[in-house]
């Protein structure tokens, strides 16, 4: 009950975002089906579909997008789920899974199987057919990770959950969210943060110093990256207040 007054209070972007997170926590998705949903709807269809509100509100014939309600758009980030369920699950989840699922989250409208049906074409029409599944920050981000493991020890002790938790506050919030213009370079920064917090651990004594400098020279090479550069992203996740 908490959650759900606390997550009330939050601006309307940030609600459908959690919802979507939440969502897919509650469905047990792979985090690539999670955050294939969240580049689809979050950058690609709620932008594009505000923009295209603004410039022709009164030739949108649509009932899903006008008038646009906050139910319409809990409605499109289930959708957009379930399509990256079609991506990257071979057993493809129903579509009855997910409108029960919004049965019991979305409260101010009821939706039927055809509405679901219906929000796929509509949404797909909307963002051009093009998912953008190849240029996701946890993709460049898992693979990040498997490289550094492979050139030094220390990679084993970067925590993938807390990896995740960070890109999930960059989606939520709504000021830093533009950080996933550039994905790949998203990525270095959520595993420099995470980089920094190991070496702040195992940093003890002289050896604690040559190790550190050690691993910050491999990490800088893994990811072409300046030393300098590997500091401001971890200044700015900082800044952010995401540190770890």
């Amino acid at each position: 009950m908490q959650r759900e007054f606390a997550a009330a209070a939050l601006p309307l972007r940030a609600r459908l975002l959690h919802l979507l997170i939440e969502s897919a926590q509650q469905l047990q998705l792979a985090p690539i089906v999670k955050y294939t949903a969240l580049s689809l709807f979050a950058h690609r269809f709620y932008p594009r579909c505000l923009s295209r509100l603004e410039e022709r509100a009164n030739d949108v014939a649509n009932w899903l997008l006008y008038p646009l309600r906050e139910s319409n758009l809990q409605l499109f980030a289930l959708v957009s789920l379930w399509i990256s369920t079609k991506i990257h699950t071979s057993l493809h989840l129903s579509v009855k899974i997910f409108k029960s699922l919004g049965d019991s989250i979305i409260k101010e409208q009821h939706y039927t199987v055809r509405d679901y049906l219906e929000a796929e074409v509509v949404l797909m029409k909307e963002v051009n057919f093009e998912i953008g599944i190849n240029n996701i920050a946890f993709a460049h981000f898992e693979e990040l990770l498997l490289q550094f493991k492979g050139v030094a020890k220390v990679g084993e002790l970067v925590n993938f959950e807390a990896g995740m938790d960070i890109m999930d506050l960059l989606y939520e919030k709504e000021e830093t969210s533009m950080l996933y213009t550039n994905p790949r370079s998203l990525a270095a920064s959520v595993l420099a943060c995470l980089q920094n917090r190991i070496l702040v651990l195992v940093n003890v004594a002289n050896f604690g110093l040559l190790f550190s400098n050690f691993v910050s020279m491999l990490f800088c090479r893994l990811l072409h990256i300046s030393s300098r550069y590997l500091n401001r992203c971890w200044n700015f996740l900082f800044f952010l207040g995401l540190s770890l």
